[in-house]
This record gives structure tokens, sequence and C-alpha cells, in this order.
């Protein structure tokens, strides 16, 4: 078993930045890949981005160039670093991790970007 505690989510103008930060715990030897997706009201959970344990990265297109994944080894923990806020980005965002043919789930943070 693998547990995610997402952490840093808000209330942040249009502009601004946030940092979410997921901590992973439990059996998190041979995670494969964490990364983030979120889901606003009324649509569908989206991938935001990715990170595999290789070191690749992947993104969403809407948020290419503002949001940058990273990974800490060491606190077993992964980051999106959230730039440029829009009003779009507004969502619950949740951390995943993949580990053999399974995928966990955290709990889940609130963004919400407003003036």
């Amino acid at each position: 078993q693998v547990q995610l505690v997402e952490s840093g989510g808000g209330l942040v103008q249009p502009g601004g930045s946030l940092r979410l930060s997921c901590a992973a715990s439990g059996s998190i030897f041979s995670i494969n890949a964490m990364g983030w997706y979120r889901q606003a009201p009324g649509k569908q959970r989206e991938l935001v981005a990715g990170l595999t344990s290789g070191g690749i990265t992947i993104y969403a297109d809407s948020v290419k160039g503002r949001f940058t994944i990273s990974r800490d080894n060491a606190r077993n923990t992964v980051y999106l670093q959230m730039n440029s806020l829009k009003h779009e980005d507004t969502a619950i965002y949740y951390c995943y991790a993949d580990k053999t043919l399974r995928r966990y789930w955290g709990q889940g943070t609130q963004v919400t970007v407003s003036s």
C-alpha cells in the first residue's frame, strides 16, 4: 500500500503562484511514476503533470511553461510549482503514484484562482 498526502492548495489571485506537495509513505519501493491530475466542477479529471522514476516529465498543453513538476527522493515527495495561475486552473488537484499495475490516489487539495 502507498499513502499519499497532498498539501499547499488555497486561494490565490490570477497571476499568482502556489506550490503543491505530495508526500508518499508506506510501500514506496518501485513506484514507477508520480504526478498530478485535477478536476474542475462539472468536468472530467485531467492529467496536469507526471514524472517517471527515470526523470521523464509530461505536461498538459494548458499548463506548459507555467507549471513545473519535481521530486525530492530523500523526502519521498513530489511537487507541483504553479505560476501565472489563471481562473481556469481552479480545481481539486489529486496526486497519484503508479506502482506495478496499480495507481494510488491522494485525497485532493483545492486550488481556487480568484480576484
